[in-house]
């Protein structure tokens, strides 16, 4: 592949993109809500683990089961729900994926027994595997590639708004209504973001001209090796905010004392560092782009810089103090986040738009294998050596990891070419 090409394949996809218009910014805001809810509802099994664990009798390795079996269903809701956003396209994909999420959030407040929960957890995995493949896929239709990344860090900050929020509104609601009425009161509301998206969304002119046909052998993404650079890094670097979702509040609980009532505040302090972080992260490279810079270094540039920002996370458990703690696992949360969102690009700029929410997909399955590996071993490390450091100095290094094997499995972001089944 010539860099000529490579400039001809993002030229055409700029080309479809410019038809969105002002109406890609209203996409975005809705797609930030989205995840807004999407984490609102998949956080408040951490937020409750406590009381949850008192009323059932819940040991370490039963609630790493909990989290192991949503991760098993969004793994493969990721890897389906790619292919059904490539047949369908991201509107109908993205309701599809979003009413399966909210009836399981629903169902968590009828759930008696941690079987139960279990049933409940699956189904919400299988709906919100189906956000990010629908959400990218959406977002590369409808910007440029120099837009891209920074559409992406404000689509992806609202994961983190919903982080911020939960420990905020989750209680509250506890205390005055019970968990049950929690989780069902926090499913109902989501209803009315449906309706808005049916409404308004609309697939740009110039792009998705290929939904309803599948135009290409999946063989053809697992032989190519910038599949895989997507998918292994997905693979190591999102059991770590898996991890932070998770365990947090157990952690804060556990080295500080903090129950329902206090442990928001650090919550919060650090699910904003890590808003802020996905902001930066997807304008940082949108502005080198722009200034003249190539893709492929603009993204790895900014990818270096928040490699090297995780790595004090290694001695979080060892800090003194509760917002310390706080301080250092909010910067490694910035820059996951920012991280993230520049790995997020990366289908949609080397792969056809045709492909890219399945190449999305896959990414995302490699992710929740990961999560679901490492789920197990915080259950095991937990339960045996009853500390943190282990996990926290795992997260320090997955970045530099993670980058390398992009690099090289990756080294120009060179465009794929995929033939017509």
């Amino acid at each position: 592949m010539t860099d000529q090409s490579l400039e001809d394949v993002r030229v055409a996809t700029d080309k479809a993109a410019a038809y969105a218009g002002a109406g890609r910014w209203t996409v975005v805001l809705l797609l930030f809500f989205a995840m807004t809810l999407n984490y609102v509802d998949r956080q408040m099994i951490a937020i409750l683990k406590p009381l949850l664990s008192r009323e059932f009798r819940w040991s370490e390795a039963d609630y790493a089961n909990i989290v192991t079996v949503f991760q098993a269903a969004y793994a493969a809701s990721y890897f389906l729900l790619g292919r059904f956003v490539d047949r369908f396209g991201a509107k109908i994909g993205f309701a599809v994926a979003f009413s399966i999420w909210t009836v399981a959030q629903i169902a968590h407040g009828f759930a008696r027994s941690l079987a139960g929960f279990l049933g409940a957890r699956a189904l919400l995995g299988l709906g919100e595997g189906g956000a990010y493949p629908a959400g990218l896929t959406a977002i590369a239709q409808s910007f440029p590639t120099s837009d891209r990344a920074f559409a992406t860090g404000f689509f992806n900050a609202g994961v983190l708004v919903g982080a911020v929020v939960t420990p905020l509104i989750v209680p509250p609601l506890v205390l005055g209504l019970g968990w049950r009425a929690a989780f069902v009161l926090t499913g109902m509301v989501s209803f009315a973001w449906l309706m808005a998206w049916l409404f308004a969304f609309r697939t740009p002119r110039g792009a998705g001209d290929t939904e309803g046909v599948v135009q290409f052998h999946w063989a053809e993404i697992l032989r190519s090796k910038e599949a895989w650079a997507y998918g292994i890094a997905k693979f190591i670097i999102d059991p770590v905010f898996w991890m932070f979702l998770f365990w947090l509040p157990d952690f804060f609980a556990k080295r500080y004392g903090l129950d329902l009532k206090t442990f928001g505040p650090p919550l919060v302090a650090i699910y904003v560092l890590a808003d802020l972080g996905s902001f930066a992260g997807g304008w940082l490279s949108s502005h080198l782009i722009r200034r003249g810079v190539s893709v492929n270094d603009a993204r790895k540039t900014t990818m270096l810089v928040c490699a090297f920002l995780a790595t004090p996370v290694v001695v979080a458990m060892q800090a003194q103090t509760l917002w310390i703690a706080a301080g250092i696992v909010g910067l490694a949360a910035a820059a996951h986040q920012a991280f993230s969102v520049n790995l997020f690009t990366f289908p949609s700029d080397v792969f056809p738009e045709r492909a890219a929410g399945s190449v999305i997909g896959f990414g995302g399955m490699m992710g929740a294998l990961g999560g679901m590996l490492v789920a197990q071993f915080t259950g095991w490390v937990l339960g045996t050596f009853h500390t943190y450091a282990p996990l926290f100095a795992l997260a320090a290094s997955a970045y530099l990891v993670a980058l390398l094997v992009l690099h090289l499995l990756s080294p120009r972001f060179a465009a794929v070419e995929l033939s017509q089944a």
